[in-house]
């Protein structure tokens, strides 16, 4: 994977295809590849005639890994995304992210929505404001010696998805750690761009999707029917609802 650096940080991304410009930021313990090649997500868009561009977040993939958890505050991953379209020269993207990456398109929404043409928001709903209230536990997962010593079920998740994508199970503890802080909901009202947010009917960690979508002032909600927070992903049901949804808001984003 190409790399670029920016905070002193070695960034990996890719990019892939031509055409308007949706950057895919993936979620906690996963990767660029795990998130949106492995689901198929680089594939639909291409074949829709975007440019998909995947960068993997600092602490996960080919990106550097620190251990340090004040270097994970999704206000810094969103400066990363933002640098990124810099290096690529884009003026203005839609971003789409998931969970954590998610959250992280929130951040860079709010604080650079001169760069942001549309977001979606996918596996976040009203833990964006409220928090992650599984994240001691997920830490304790990943710092386990042994999955054996696991009870807690969504720490038995992330531990095992963890190991799964060979990642630096320390770096994610640090990164979880300042990951999840919440954003305001008074900042959430003033994120202007459109947003859809997508959540999976059984994802218990995100909750429904409708609360969030009514605080954006240009929010549409979807609920992907009999998905949970790991299977939604790469569902059918949200691909077209998100191709139908860039096809209305993008249409007049510059090429790169």
């Amino acid at each position: 994977m190409p790399s670029f650096t920016t905070s002193g940080l070695s960034i990996a991304y890719e990019v892939t295809g031509e055409g308007p410009p949706v950057l895919l930021i993936h979620g906690f313990a996963s990767s660029g590849k795990v998130n949106w090649v492995d689901t198929g997500w680089v594939e639909t868009l291409t074949e829709a005639g975007y440019q998909a561009i995947t960068i993997d977040n600092r602490g996960h993939g080919q990106t550097d890994r620190p251990h340090d958890p004040e270097l994970y505050y999704p206000t810094q991953m969103a400066e990363d995304a933002l640098a990124l379209l810099d290096h690529l020269g884009i003026e203005k993207a839609a971003v789409m992210g998931y969970s954590m990456g998610a959250r992280i398109a929130a951040f860079l929404a709010f604080h650079h929505p001169e760069r942001v043409v549309a977001a979606i928001f996918g596996g976040m709903a009203m833990n964006l404001v409220n928090g992650l209230s599984d994240g001691n536990d997920i830490i304790a997962g990943l710092r386990a010696p042994d999955l054996s010593d696991l009870t807690h079920p969504t720490a038995r998740q992330f531990r095992i998805f963890a190991d799964h994508t060979g990642s630096d199970r320390e770096a994610l503890a640090a990164c979880m750690e300042t990951s999840r802080q919440p954003m305001a909901r008074a900042d959430v009202r003033r994120i202007e761009v459109p947003a859809l947010v997508a959540v999976g009917e059984e994802d218990e960690m995100a909750g429904g999707p409708e609360e969030l979508a009514e605080l954006l002032p240009q929010g549409e909600a979807l609920l992907i029917p009999r998905r949970d927070h790991m299977r939604a992903t790469g569902d059918k049901v949200f691909k077209a609802a998100a191709l139908a949804f860039l096809s209305e808001h993008c249409s007049s984003v510059p090429v790169s």
